[in-house]
C-alpha cells in the first residue's frame, strides 16, 4: 500500500506542529483509521493499533492532568516508544513537557488541531480514506456533466480532449485530461483525479498545452469527480451492431467495481459534447427511475395488444 507523510497530512489540516526538529516527511501513514490511546494510557497495550494517528481528546487530556507526574511519564514512554506515526491533540489542547521532551526522544511528531476531537476523527478519516485507496491510472478525460462524473476512453488522437473543451466551452468542469487516476474509496464509489503535474491543462493537437483554469476561469475546473460512466468513443464501423434502444445497459470494470459504459462510434458531424451531456442527464434520469428505452419497449407492447 502506499503512504502519506505526516507533512502532508500538517498542511491539509493546517496543524501546528510542536516537534519542528523531527523530520515529518520521512513518517509514512499507511491505515486509514485513528485511534484515540485512552486504554494505553491506562497501561493496557494488547491489541493496540499503533500503526494509526494516535488522536488526544478533552477525555484522555483530562485523564493525564490527574496522573501522578511518574506514572505519566512512564505512559508516555509506553505510548510513543510502540512505533506510532504520530501524536495529534484536538481542540487546541497544549501538550506537557514531557510528552514533547518523549516525542522527540523517539522521533514522533506532537500535532495540534483546533478543531473538535469528533470533527477532527472524522476528517481525517475519510482524507485518509481517499489518499490511501487503491489506485490506477488511465488514460482519458474526466469532465463533471451536470454533477455526472464522465471519463471519457478511446484511441489517442480520436477527440477526447477536443470533446472535454467543448463541454467546458457549454459551462461544465473538468477534472484531468490524459491520464486519470482512480481511486477506489468503496466498493460503490470510486474517485478520479489528475496528477500533480497536468492539472488544470489540456492537450491539443496543433495548439499544445492550454491552461483552462486561466483562460476560462476557477469555475471550469475542479480537483476532483466521482466516476459515474464511461464514454468510449471509437471509429465508426459500418459492419458492427450498436446498441439503439439502451435496453440494458453495458458496463466497464476498474479495480473491481462496475460502471456503466456507452460505446459511441466516430463519425463526421457527430457533436459529441450534445452526446455526452444527452447521456449525462439520461444516466440521471434511469437513477431517479425514468428508463426511455423501457419507456419506448412499454408503449411497442402495448400497441401491439391494442392493435390484437
Amino acid at each position: 500500500m502506499h503512504g502519506v507523510a505526516i507533512t502532508e497530512l500538517i498542511e491539509k489540516f493546517q496543524l501546528k506542529n510542536i516537534t519542528p526538529d523531527i523530520d515529518a516527511g520521512k513518517i509514512v501513514l499507511t491505515h486509514p483509521e485513528v485511534n484515540r490511546p485512552a486504554l494505553q494510557l491506562a497501561g493496557f497495550f494488547d491489541h493496540f493499533d499503533n500503526e494509526r494517528v494516535q488522536i488526544i481528546g478533552n477525555v484522555e487530556q483530562a485523564y493525564i492532568s490527574a496522573m501522578a507526574h511518574e506514572m505519566k511519564v512512564k505512559r508516555y514512554e509506553q505510548l510513543v516508544s510502540s512505533k506510532i506515526p504520530c501524536v495529534l491533540f484536538s481542540r487546541g489542547i497544549t501538550p506537557d513537557e514531557e510528552l514533547i521532551t518523549v516525542c522527540n526522544y523517539y522521533g514522533v511528531p506532537c500535532l495540534v488541531s483546533e478543531k473538535s476531537t469528533s470533527d477532527l476523527m472524522a476528517e481525517v478519516i475519510r482524507w485518509l480514506n481517499v489518499k490511501l485507496a487503491p489506485m490506477i491510472s488511465i488514460h482519458g478525460v474526466l469532465v463533471d456533466v451536470f454533477g455526472e462524473g464522465v471519463l471519457i476512453m478511446g484511441e489517442s488522437g480520436i477527440g477526447k480532449s477536443e470533446a472535454a473543451l467543448e463541454l467546458i466551452k457549454r459551462g461544465h468542469r473538468l477534472v484531468t485530461d490524459d491520464v486519470v487516476e482512480i481511486r477506489k474509496v468503496s466498493d460503490d464509489t470510486l474517485v478520479g483525479s489528475a496528477p500533480d503535474i497536468t492539472k488544470h491543462l489540456i492537450e491539443l493537437r496543433g495548439v499544445g498545452i492550454i491552461d483552462v483554469k486561466a483562460l476560462f476561469g476557477v469555475e471550469s475546473v475542479k480537483d476532483s469527480q466521482q466516476i459515474d460512466m464511461v464514454i468510449k468513443l471509437e471509429e465508426w464501423d459500418k459492419d458492427k451492431e450498436y446498441d439503439r434502444l439502451g435496453l440494458e445497459d453495458q458496463y466497464t470494470e476498474f479495480l473491481g467495481n462496475k460502471v456503466v459504459c456507452h460505446s459511441i462510434p466516430i463519425r463526421p458531424g457527430r457533436n459529441l459534447a450534445v452526446i455526452t451531456e444527452t447521456a449525462a442527464v439520461n444516466y440521471r434520469q434511469k437513477k431517479m427511475g425514468y428508463n426511455a428505452a423501457q419507456e419506448l419497449y412499454r408503449r411497442v407492447q402495448a400497441n401491439f395488444a391494442h392493435t390484437d
